[in-house]
């Protein structure tokens, strides 16, 4: 063989060695799946998105993500840093599949659970966009609201992260009521949404959270999140929500209502919880349609145990106190508080004390 035909050959095997290796590379992508970077202060939405070279913003994360076709896990890592929310982060992959295994995840790149992290490790999402103009059969405009992040898909996680409501004056006239959703899950036949290890944090006057988490969807999971400050933490809306659970939350000084249950079927689970300074525990539907089980929880300090009806604009009426059942092991005093630890240095900063009532639940941010 000639060297000139060697050499030939030689090229040949290597174009031919080299495209297999890109078509093998691009099928494990789309069976693994992808991450996306973010960084406040060093990212760019104009990078590429990898870790060298981030996004700066969730909204353009979401850009990519929508983009993106075929199937596989998709994870947005969110680096520590000051969010700005100045439009909704709308998650909606028209083109792409998750399943259980593989999911959408929205997370910081460090947990609770790691042994380095500490509170100042968490990214914060602070709401800063513009309303939307809501009115009523007169035209007279009632409200205004938005949406910080919009999750349209299945199987999603959320994790991680301190979620702040928006700096406005939540009621401008009477009547009128202004309000900041910062996680919405909204859409057709959705069923997997998991809320985990997440800060909710507002101040009724200077920063109102008007509502941690609405939901629309089958097997809603909120656990290990930390809600302190914020008016209604979770609103199960519209549709039969069945096969979801609440559990090892920490839920602290609710001006509105803890858990509403307008659309939940009666296999909601709501366990090892632990709820202080409560305005209202507890919303059912208007009719009252479904019976709840309370179990392993600790709540001290409420004003109203069980409501029904309600909605932006309001709480209800009082409902029948037979709709809530509530197991033996569930600790449950109209009056009192529970000790906070308030030290920010602490790893602990908005967790009870230890060795203090309700403590030995393992509610709060930590899994292990």
């Amino acid at each position: 063989m000639s060297n000139k035909k060697f050499t030939k050959l030689v090229l040949l095997f290597c174009l031919f060695f080299n495209f297999t290796f890109l078509v093998n590379a691009q099928t494990t992508s789309i069976i693994k799946g992808y991450d996306i970077y973010l960084n406040p202060y060093k990212g760019n939405d104009t990078n590429a998105g990898t870790k060298e070279s981030p996004l700066k913003t969730l909204n353009e994360a979401a850009k990519r993500v929508n983009k993106a076709s075929d199937g596989g896990a998709i994870t947005v890592y969110l680096s520590s840093g000051i969010y700005g929310m100045n439009e909704t982060a709308d998650f909606n992959p028209v083109n792409y599949k998750f399943t259980k295994a593989n999911r959408l995840i929205i997370r910081a790149e460090i947990l609770p659970d790691d042994i380095s992290w500490n509170p100042s490790d968490m990214p914060v999402l602070i709401s800063t966009m513009s309303f939307s103009v809501e009115k009523d059969d007169k035209g007279q405009v009632t409200g205004s609201q938005n949406f910080g992040i919009l999750i349209q898909n299945s199987h999603a996680t959320i994790q991680g992260l301190r979620i702040l409501g928006e700096p406005v004056h939540e009621n401008p006239s009477k009547g009128m009521l202004i309000r900041n959703y910062p996680i919405v899950w909204e859409g057709k036949d959705l069923e997997d949404l998991r809320i985990t290890q997440c800060l909710f944090l507002g101040d009724k006057f200077a920063i109102p959270n008007h509502l941690g988490v609405l939901a629309n969807g089958k097997a809603l999971e909120v656990d290990h999140c930390v809600f302190y400050g914020v008016k209604d933490a979770v609103v199960m809306w519209k549709n039969p929500v069945s096969n979801s659970s609440m559990h090892h939350n920490l839920i602290i000084n609710s001006y509105g209502g803890i858990v509403w249950t307008w659309s939940a079927t009666n296999d909601f689970k709501f366990y090892s919880n632990v709820i202080s300074n409560a305005n209202v525990l507890w919303i059912l539907d208007k009719d009252e349609k479904e019976s709840f089980l309370i179990e392993n929880s600790i709540i001290v300090g409420y004003n109203s145990y069980v409501n029904k009806g309600g909605g932006a604009h309001g709480f209800g009426e009082n409902a029948n106190p037979e709709k809530l059942k509530v197991s033996k092991d569930v600790i449950l005093k109209k009056e009192g508080k529970l000790e906070i630890i308030e030290d920010q240095t602490d790893k602990f900063y908005l967790h009870i004390k230890s060795g203090t009532l309700g403590s030995n639940l393992g509610a709060g941010l930590f899994t292990k």
